[in-house]
């Protein structure tokens, strides 16, 4: 049974809606808790430098670290954004954003040569590569430059981390749940994927955890558990945690879809918060 869910208006409107949604549900209905504590994030900034580009990451941190890492790497996706801070303004947790004028692209300049780089292609030496070359410019000391950039972003996001949630948003159709399923650019990426019908081929959701997909294909949104062992080693983060066995989430929907945004990270976080009051031990991945 999908979950109601509520707006986030004001701490008037958020408790008549608390009191309908508990006069409107069924027995044996899952309620998400809802604090009635708002948290108004820390904000704090970090410049790097890549070339002669100073790149600067935004860090929220909504109350006390609780575990739930964010991060935000293509600048121009700001639907999944505004969608995940009207949830960790009532949950708690951590947003990392690289900061990049609203592109998609970062771009630098390094010795008189002008260089760009997807930001999510970045946590291999390969990824590194394709990427320069993507974007038609390609050098040593670039992809060296790169490098460091990639590690000081990944340095921000701690080992205590229960789990990273990449927060994304797509093109009508260029990229969906149908890339994943037989016949899909991206088939051989998939250990298992729901697709359901009901739902736009657009929001979906990718996991390295077979517990998160299935509970996330449950809830029925469309959802890929990421094949940690065959999927294309292309310089992703989900690569990058698949590889080393860590919990990762990417949630995706089309640009502009706010509401179908918070609803599917809203309903992440009811999950993870729900294992942590089952046991405070780190879910091991089921193969």
């Amino acid at each position: 049974m999908k979950i109601r869910t509520l707006k986030y208006i004001s701490l008037t409107s958020l408790f008549f809606s608390l009191l309908t949604l508990f006069a409107n549900a069924q027995a044996g209905d899952n309620i998400p808790v809802v604090s009635d504590v708002k948290y108004t994030p820390y904000r704090s900034s970090i410049a790097f430098k890549v070339g002669t580009r100073t790149i600067p990451v935004t860090i929220l941190q909504y109350g006390q670290p609780n575990g739930i890492v964010c991060i935000n790497v293509h600048d121009n996706e700001t639907a999944s954004v505004e969608g995940a801070k009207a949830v960790l303004e009532l949950t708690g947790g951590t947003l990392i954003k690289i900061e990049n004028n609203k592109q998609r692209v970062v771009k630098f300049r390094l010795n008189g040569v002008t260089y760009g780089f997807d930001p999510n292609r970045i946590y291999s030496r390969i990824g590194i590569g394709q990427t320069l070359r993507d974007n038609r410019k390609y050098s040593k000391a670039a992809m060296e430059e790169i490098e460091k950039f990639a590690q000081s972003v990944l340095s921000l996001i701690p080992d205590t981390a229960s789990c990273v949630v990449a927060l994304h948003n797509n093109t009508d159709e260029a990229f969906s749940i149908r890339s994943y399923m037989v016949g899909g650019n991206r088939q051989r990426d998939a250990r298992a994927v729901y697709a359901n019908p009901l739902e736009d081929i657009d929001d979906i959701i990718l996991t390295t955890d077979s517990l998160l997909y299935q509970q996330m294909a449950d809830a029925g949104y469309n959802s890929i558990w990421q094949d940690n062992e065959r999927a294309k080693r292309d310089g992703s983060l989900s690569i990058y945690y698949g590889e080393r066995s860590r919990r990762y989430i990417n949630i995706e929907t089309q640009h502009g879809k706010v509401e179908q945004y918070r609803v599917m990270f809203e309903k992440l976080l009811l999950i993870l918060t729900n294992e942590t009051k089952k046991s405070p031990e780190k879910t091991e991945d089921s193969e």
